[in-house]
């Protein structure tokens, strides 16, 4: 035994994930209190001025903070191992606040080509029409970053495992590579989740979630999250970007994001041994030419994905053969598993990248992200295996011409 068991920085995960950043109201309540308002009362005016002025320490409007949202984040920091962090309504908003809070006309960003199609436009799109010059890179190739990043650099960003092909980008040699020039490295770190992968140990600067995915993990709740533990970053960026522009996660959300924290651990670890026996069964189907899971040894970099995360995942990437129409003969044919985009869920759900998620980009710009028309990625549930086999070996076998 070891340390002081009222101290929550002593705790062990499982307990953080249950109890950390619990702070009872007057009432004493079991479960977390939900406080679902938008301003507080002061007792007076002078206590009102001094609050908005920064001389005493409270809550003053729910767009700034609120006690709900405060436990989620301060449970989430414990979780990640994080100084701080800051809870956004969803996670393309925790994307673009933990880029926009600090990069100026001018800046400068080396990006991995490999990312979830909203990533990529923020990337592509809205940063250049703000003046933000940005490069692309294959995140899987180290002499690439290593040409990008010749010369001083404010930002880099990326994701790992990425969406939806499932590269693995090595975190610790980008974040040396990027260091030297000067970068902040942004992990998005959403498909590993703080259960399998922390990015912060492994030299990164900012990690952000979609707490939509596996936080929530019950196709309930939008929430994002950014956490760092540099707070001048936290503290002269980003908080005053979420509190002037208004990406603030609503209490309503916090509370279910901060229950569903509890079980994280639990359904994790169900996902990740329920992916990889889909992952065994779908490498031996004749119907299908590539699997990708990050646990299996004939993933292209496995080895890597072994050494930065303590399992292969919770979702598994497949190619058919023939195309979009044979990807949709498969998906229409499912009956237990659904079609659906959000990851990270209870339920089996599978989707077609390439007429979904990344459906703007070019046939061109889809090859070099290494997304095949007939890709599917399957975001598996909890359900009992077996059954989630049974399911695809019909749908296969409906895929063939």
């Amino acid at each position: 035994m070891s340390g002081d068991s009222g101290d929550e920085t002593n705790w062990r995960q499982s307990t953080r994930l249950v109890r950390g950043g619990t702070r009872r109201s007057a009432f004493d309540e079991t479960c977390e209190g939900l406080f679902m308002t938008s301003g507080y009362v002061y007792a007076t005016a002078e206590e009102a001025a001094a609050a908005f002025k920064g001389d005493i320490n409270r809550h003053q409007y729910s767009r700034f903070s609120n006690p709900t949202v405060e436990m989620f984040e301060t449970r989430l920091a414990l979780l990640e191992g994080a100084d701080a962090c800051r809870a956004t309504a969803t996670g393309m908003a925790a994307v673009f606040a933990s880029m926009a809070s600090f990069l100026k006309a001018g800046d400068r960003v080396v990006s991995a080509r490999q990312l979830f199609g909203s990533c990529y436009t923020i990337v592509a799109d809205i940063l250049p029409r703000l003046g933000v010059e940005t490069i692309f890179v294959d995140g899987c190739d180290l002499e690439d970053w290593r040409r990008a990043l010749d010369r001083p650099t404010d930002a880099v960003f990326l994701e790992t495992p990425s969406n939806p092909t499932l590269d693995i980008v090595d975190i610790a040699a980008v974040a040396d590579l990027s260091h030297a020039v000067g970068a902040r490295v942004i992990v998005d770190n959403v498909f590993a989740t703080p259960m399998l992968q922390k990015p912060l140990t492994l030299g990164a600067d900012v990690v952000v979630y979609s707490a939509t995915k596996h936080i929530d993990g019950q196709g309930r709740s939008l929430g994002g999250a950014v956490l760092a533990n540099d707070t001048g970053y936290i503290d002269d960026h980003l908080v005053p970007f979420i509190r002037n522009t208004g990406p603030s996660l609503s209490p309503f959300n916090a509370w279910i994001l901060l229950k569903d924290l509890e079980t994280l651990e639990l359904r994790v670890e169900r996902h990740c041994a329920n992916a990889a026996a889909v992952a065994a069964f779908l490498a031996d189907r004749p119907e299908v030419t590539t699997v990708r899971y990050p646990g299996r040894a004939d993933h292209p970099r496995h080895d890597l994905a072994s050494r930065q995360m303590r399992a292969g995942g919770t979702l598994v990437s497949f190619v058919v053969p023939g195309g979009q129409a044979a990807a949709f003969r498969l998906l229409n044919a499912l009956r237990l598993i659904d079609i659906s985009n959000n990851p990270g869920d209870a339920k089996s759900l599978a989707t077609h990248p390439a007429a979904t998620t990344h459906h703007r980009f070019s046939a061109e710009e889809r090859a070099a992200m290494g997304i095949d028309d007939g890709l599917v990625r399957l975001s598996v549930g909890l359900e009992d295996a077996e059954d989630l086999k049974d399911d695809l070996l019909q749908a296969l076998a409906a895929s063939q011409p």
